[in-house]
């Protein structure tokens, strides 16, 4: 694997624990409330309804390294009960937050052993998107039905749903063409434009997406949004979070997009230097590790 996919690959991952870190501290509130209380948001600074430390991360980025030590415990193959496996350790552990559809899943695991989660039209949250990337980077190389395959897998233990199942499809093959060189522009015809002519409830034009919910497609209508109207790394994240709403996890995803497009030079040195030592160690440690070599 080149050098410029690696770190493009590092990128995205920081990314990922950036926004959600960035994110984090005004989870909750209306663009209102974030002016009143912050101004322009746009500091790693903890707090928020968690009081985190600053620096500290949420289950946005603790389940995506479940998850890809999940994958590289089964020798980079996206295995359902090792997911299953990996996320009911990550429960018991006591993890600063948890989505309630993920936490309902992971209990019926326990009781039933079956490591896929019945289809329920109610479960389109962000609990899968979120945590996708590492799915990313292990299929990277590999054809888009098997990516695509790859996705279900991890979404289904908790997340079965086919609005959830596009989106988590959608993030991955963006991340891949981003890592591999793709340009904004590249990415907006050969996959914005494509994906939301199929699925027209994700259609981001129009009115702005303020305070999106927990619901997948309130978030990346967001996060399209933010991307396809700002220019680096710091903007995109910047313009996110202060959406307010679910903004760890908005954050999170535009993170790991931005990250992939604008590689590993775009990230404010100021945010990483706050991110907690061993996330960052974990995160870049992962991105290497579970790409093809």
């Amino acid at each position: 694997m080149s050098a410029s996919v690696s770190s493009r690959a590092e990128a995205a991952y920081l990314g990922l624990a950036l926004g959600d870190a960035l994110g984090a501290t005004v989870e909750f509130l209306t663009p209102r409330e974030i002016v009143q209380q912050h101004g322009v948001h746009r500091e790693i600074s903890g707090g928020g309804w968690l009081r985190l430390k600053p620096g500290q991360v949420t289950d946005d980025t603790t389940m995506a390294l479940a998850l890809g030590q999940a994958i590289l415990k089964c020798e980079r193959r996206i295995e359902a009960l090792a997911c299953a496996e990996a996320f009911d350790a990550w429960m018991r552990a006591k993890p600063v937050d948890i989505g309630n559809t993920v936490r309902r899943n992971l209990i019926q695991f326990r009781k039933t052993g079956h490591p896929e989660a019945p289809y329920s039209e109610h479960d389109a949250g962000n609990g899968a998107a979120m945590r996708v990337l590492p799915a990313a980077l292990a299929t990277l190389g590999k054809s888009e039905a098997e990516v695509r395959a790859a996705c279900r897998v991890q979404a289904h233990v908790t997340h079965h749903n086919e609005v959830s199942d596009a989106a988590c499809e959608f993030i991955a093959l963006m991340v891949q063409d981003a890592i591999q060189g793709a340009s904004l522009r590249d990415l907006y015809r050969q996959r914005i434009i494509p994906f939301v002519v199929h699925w027209p409830i994700y259609t981001w034009r129009g009115r702005w997406h303020a305070n999106p919910s927990g619901y997948v497609v309130d978030t990346l209508r967001a996060v399209i949004q933010s991307l396809m109207e700002t220019d680096s790394f710091e903007s995109c994240l910047v313009d996110v979070v202060n959406r307010g709403g679910d903004a760890d996890t908005t954050g999170a995803i535009a993170g790991m997009l931005a990250g992939a497009l604008y590689g590993v030079e775009a990230l404010p040195e100021r945010w990483l230097n706050m991110l907690e030592d061993s996330i960052a160690s974990s995160v870049t440690g992962q991105a290497r590790a579970l790409l093809p070599s």
